[in-house]
């Protein structure tokens, strides 16, 4: 007779499989996009040095338009947090258009890691470890794993908040692109990848059927 262990269900992904690199290229495009046209926007396209912020804020809401149009046509659903973030690149990059001052597409940064820090946190509060809820489909972590992960991406989310105040606050804005695109993502890949012997310590494995 057949003995088969207990076993912990892992939920399937949603939509269809896409690779990593393309799912990169699907969140970084958008800023790659929007440090080109800052940087090269006078060249490239004829318009003033003064204004080449201006012209790339509006190439960034479209370009993270465009990519979370992809998103849905590629994968088959909406990330939450892509959702989140087209909405605030549109908001804050129109208001930053129609009154013409770069101040709001400057602060989106602050606006968005505030935003993501406050709910995950403010989960933990209520014993939700809201982050289980966006990578369930790819990690399957105990409880204890999920709230400590939980707490510390929330701590980053301002972490990131505060330096983005500072260096558009402090340095040129040139040097607040450069280092939006060129910084923010290699410390955000630099902190997940730390988070690898806590993921190690608490993933929940299924059990192997033992005839």
């Amino acid at each position: 007779m057949s003995e088969t262990t207990q076993q912990v269900p892992v939920k399937a992904a949603k939509g269809k499989t896409v690779s990593p690199l393309l799912k990169l290229a699907l969140e970084f495009g958008p800023l790659a996009i929007f440090f080109f046209a800052n940087s090269y926007g006078d060249r490239l396209l004829g318009v003033a040095e003064d204004r080449r912020i201006f012209v790339a804020t509006g190439i960034f809401i479209v370009a993270s338009l465009v990519a979370l149009a992809l998103s849905r046509a590629l994968m088959g659903y909406l990330p939450r947090m892509a959702i989140v973030n087209a909405v605030v690149v549109t908001v804050f990059g129109g208001l930053t258009l129609a009154l013409d001052d770069a101040f709001f597409i400057k602060v989106k940064p602050t606006i968005v890691n505030t935003l993501f820090g406050s709910v995950l946190l403010g989960g933990l509060l209520f014993g939700r470890p809201l982050l289980s809820l966006v990578l369930e489909t790819v990690l399957q972590l105990d409880e204890e794993g999920w709230r400590k992960l939980t707490f510390r991406w929330g701590l980053f989310f301002f972490v990131l908040a505060v330096l983005n105040e500072v260096v558009w606050r402090t340095q040129t804005q040139d040097f607040w692109v450069a280092f939006k695109v060129w910084g923010v993502m290699p410390l955000t890949m630099a902190f997940a990848l730390a988070q690898t012997p806590l993921i190690l310590k608490h993933e929940i494995k299924p059990a192997k059927t033992e005839e």
